[in-house]
């Protein structure tokens, strides 16, 4: 999926919502539990009740990893499921991975070629060629992890010298790699405020944002701050949509409190004049 076809699919749907699978089987309604694949079945369920409301998903990889062999095939049989019935989606594998130049090759095939991802997260610290493998794919997306939402984000990532952040300096180097049609970066939105430094670095590209809903942040803010005249975001939520409830109910509020993301959406793309 190419720049313009997001943007399209965000003016369809208007909305510019992701909606996080970070499917925890301790948090799975227990009437799931019995089936032979309690996270497929899940995520099914989540996905159909929401994919008129989002124009992405993003499954969190840890959730499904830690599961062994039966973990990858539930993230495999999802990603086929979303893109089997709804192809325009776009998926992100929240994988974070990064390493040298070899490693992060075999990464890279995994996620965005045996895989039908159209994107994957990626930490951009040890550099360009630990990076570029993933960028090698035809309409394909690397989002770097830019800012953080994490209180251990002021660690690294606000170092400053030639008055100049880590997480800046990151934002311009990385633009020598990639371009606004193959590379995202990651806000947190609980530094909604810092979106308009980012947009003087990086005016045109798509920021991934989490952190709106359950961490606290506020999507106006992200809206305010972060929007440009493509929308150039992704506005991600898990937990406030995914487990908004655990009962035999689940995909039915979850759908509720996507479809009311979705209006809030679609009130500040009109307030941005974006539709």
């Amino acid at each position: 999926m190419n720049y313009q076809a997001l943007f399209e699919q965000i003016k369809k749907k208007k909305s510019f919502l992701c909606v996080g699978l970070d499917s925890d089987m301790k948090k799975i309604p227990t009437h799931l539990l019995s089936s032979t694949d309690p996270v497929f079945e899940f995520n099914k369920a989540i996905v159909d009740a929401t994919a008129d409301y989002t124009v992405a998903y993003k499954p969190n990889v840890a959730f499904y990893e830690c599961r062994g062999a039966v973990g990858w095939r539930s993230l495999e049989k999802t990603v086929i499921y979303i893109k089997d019935n709804y192809p325009d989606i776009f998926l992100i594998a929240d994988a974070k991975r990064g390493d040298i130049g070899n490693t992060s090759k075999m990464y890279a095939s995994a996620f965005l070629e045996n895989m039908p991802f159209d994107s994957i997260t990626v930490a951009p610290y040890m550099g360009e060629d630990s990076v570029t493998p993933f960028l090698e794919y035809d309409n394909k997306w690397v989002i770097l992890l830019a800012l953080t939402s994490n209180k251990g984000a002021f660690d690294f990532q606000f170092f400053e010298e030639n008055n100049k952040k880590m997480f800046e300096k990151v934002l311009e180097k990385s633009q020598e790699w990639g371009t606004k049609e193959n590379m995202m970066y990651v806000v947190g939105a609980t530094k909604a405020e810092m979106l308009s430094d980012i947009r003087k670095i990086a005016p045109d590209h798509f920021l991934l944002v989490p952190g709106v809903g359950a961490q606290g942040g506020s999507l106006k803010e992200v809206a305010k701050y972060g929007m440009n005249q493509s929308c150039g975001l992704l506005v991600n939520s898990s937990r406030g949509i995914i487990f908004a409830d655990t009962s035999d109910q689940f995909a039915i509020i979850a759908q509720i409190k996507a479809k009311e993301l979705q209006k809030e959406m679609e009130n500040l793309l009109i307030e941005y004049s974006i539709l």
